[in-house]
């Protein structure tokens, strides 16, 4: 996986989740949310083969992203980021990396839900292509009760063709290179 980092920092790699991962996990879900997940949807989630992928400076984690994928659609589970990092595009690079999975895996479509109250993540869908296409009423616990969540989709389109212009090209510096699967090492600047 390749990104440009903002401010000459090399980028931060991503790996699989692993059970072994997951009292870490823990603790970014439960400083991030309110409401978190428990231990065991994170390892049902793994159990059951979902997309899952951790971003870390190596010893830290910083973020997390779980996709599920059945037939040619796609759902975002849960992105989340450590509170103290917010705000530094590790958001946008773990929702790139999925929607770069989905594609992979033949995903026409994918969906997922957010809180209203949440206007940092309704933002980062809206920007990333995502439309509302609907609502889900009292989806997510709240502290007064329930809240609605707002449904969101994607229409996936086709990997563009890779010419041999592509070489010719200057290098934009507008984010991940969409054709790096993730995991890979970065291309070395030509």
């Amino acid at each position: 996986m390749s990104a440009r980092a903002i401010g000459g920092d090399p980028p931060l790699p991503l790996r699989p989740m692993r059970e072994d991962d997951l009292d870490a996990v823990m603790a970014v879900e439960r400083r991030a949310y309110p409401f978190p997940w428990t231990q065991g949807i994170f390892r049902d989630c793994l159990r059951a083969g979902y997309q899952a992928w951790l971003l870390h400076d190596g010893a830290t984690l910083i973020g997390y992203g779980v996709l599920s994928l059945a037939a040619d659609e796609a759902h975002v589970l849960n992105v989340c980021v450590d509170p103290s990092t917010q705000r530094r595009g590790h958001g946008r690079r773990l929702l790139r990396t999925l929607l770069r999975i989905a594609r992979a895996q033949g995903a026409q479509r994918v969906f997922l839900e957010v809180r209203p109250s949440n206007p940092h993540a309704v933002a980062l869908y809206h920007d990333e292509g995502f439309n509302e296409i609907g609502r889900r009423p009292r989806y997510y616990p709240a502290a007064n009760g329930r809240e609605d969540a707002i449904v969101m989709a994607l229409e996936l389109m086709p990997e563009p063709e890779i010419d041999a212009t592509r070489d010719a090209m200057p290098e934009t510096g507008s984010g991940p290179d969409p054709r790096t699967p993730p995991g890979a090492p970065a291309e070395p600047a030509r």
